[in-house]
């Protein structure tokens, strides 16, 4: 995200100029932009006019509104971010009050306006604006007949292909088309690679599969490298690693995240270091129950206690439309960094932070044990 101009006070008000470049750029917009807020951007609006005949004739007109926001939209799969809202800026165009929806685009610069810019807002600014906070991972993820591209951003887990092909099986009479079928898969599967896969933005590009399907798929994309000298491949070859999984299917991602290789490739980014903290809370819950809870009832406890070291929680719960519910896990937020503990924000849409969601999106690892803590009703 590019950050053009800044004009606010920390927790008050003001706005901030900025320039999305990457997908990922959007989902950031998404968590920062609240109901309430204001937008000001360029947008096309369809008008009526009246024509020499004395009919009405519509018309698409370029121009900038600034809408008080009542709702925000997100769309992964096309990396679109719609915000809904009344227009609140004189035009000869659109009313004051007029119902509109801006469509903010890659490229395309918008203007956030905040009653209160709070610590939280503050903090997703600052890492939008750090380009290595980003992640930058590529996964295929396959199985005989089955591969799935996807883009593990720092905020964002993105499917960009899915590759399925029709393979006979290995024994009996249709063993003679086996090899060509797997061929055909494999040579899809490149073409998809070299259109997804960037290494200019990622850092590694992991190819992951039970079985030998990755090994045999890593030396055909090494073979086809060299014989059409596809420069991009040959050039970033050892930036390319194998892991093992149990499935070809997204949910195997987790097994991507935890296998070392993979991990010291991207160990000093946002995303490994969420993958590394919620691991530890899992294990500590495996291992020392009463110092691992989850839960908002039971994580507030336990900081009325100070004894969180470390907290995680989803930006899902900042999206609350109620500003009294966010200022509430902002100041938890704040409270548990100000006592010496360590806060991870997940995305709810990367794969670590479905995982977070699914126990409440807000869990804790312990300084010391709370065994009473099971006795309060969740």
């Amino acid at each position: 995200m590019k950050i053009v101009h800044r004009d606010f006070i920390s927790n008050g008000p003001g706005g901030v100029k900025m320039i999305p470049e990457e997908a990922d750029d959007l989902w950031i917009a998404y968590n920062l932009i609240s109901e309430g807020d204001t937008v000001l951007a360029s947008t096309v609006r369809k008008v009526l006019r009246e024509s020499a005949s004395g009919g009405r004739e519509a018309e698409r007109v370029k121009l900038r509104l600034q809408i008080n926001v009542e709702a925000v939209e997100y769309d992964k799969e096309d990396s679109a971010l719609r915000i809904r809202g009344k227009n609140v800026l004189e035009n000869e165009h659109v009313k004051i009050g007029a119902f509109h929806t801006l469509e903010i685009e890659l490229h395309r610069p918008f203007v956030l306006g905040k009653e209160v810019w709070d610590s939280l807002a503050l903090e997703v600014l600052r890492q939008a604006s750090d380009p290595a906070a980003s992640a930058d991972l590529a996964v295929v993820l396959m199985q005989e007949g089955l591969a799935q591209i996807f883009l593990v951003g720092k905020s964002v887990t993105v499917s960009r292909s899915r590759i399925e092909t029709s393979i006979p099986r290995k024994h009996g009479p249709a063993i003679a088309g086996y090899d060509k079928a797997l061929n055909k898969f494999f040579n899809n599967v490149v073409d998809a690679f070299l259109k997804h896969i960037d290494f200019k933005l990622v850092r590694c590009a992991v190819i992951a599969s039970p079985g030998f399907t990755k090994d045999q798929f890593h030396r055909h994309l090494l073979l086809e490298a060299e014989r059409k000298q596809l420069r991009p491949i040959i050039e970033n070859k050892s930036r390319i690693v194998l892991a093992h999984t149990t499935s070809g299917y997204k949910h195997s991602l987790r097994e991507v995240l935890d296998a070392p290789n993979v991990m010291n490739m991207v160990k000093d980014t946002k995303a490994a270091k969420e993958v590394q903290s919620l691991k530890d809370f899992f294990n500590m819950l495996s291992n020392e129950p009463e110092r691992a809870c989850y839960g908002p009832k039971h994580v507030e406890v336990a900081h009325e206690r100070m004894a969180i070291q470390t907290l995680l929680i989803t930006d899902e719960l900042f999206r609350n439309s109620d500003i009294a519910t966010r200022k509430k896990y902002a100041n938890l937020v704040n409270g548990v960094k100000n006592s010496g503990g360590t806060a991870h924000i997940f995305s709810s849409m990367h794969v670590s932070g479905e995982q977070l969601t699914q126990l409440s999106g807000i869990a804790a690892i312990l300084r010391f044990p709370l065994p009473d803590l099971d006795d309060i009703e969740m």
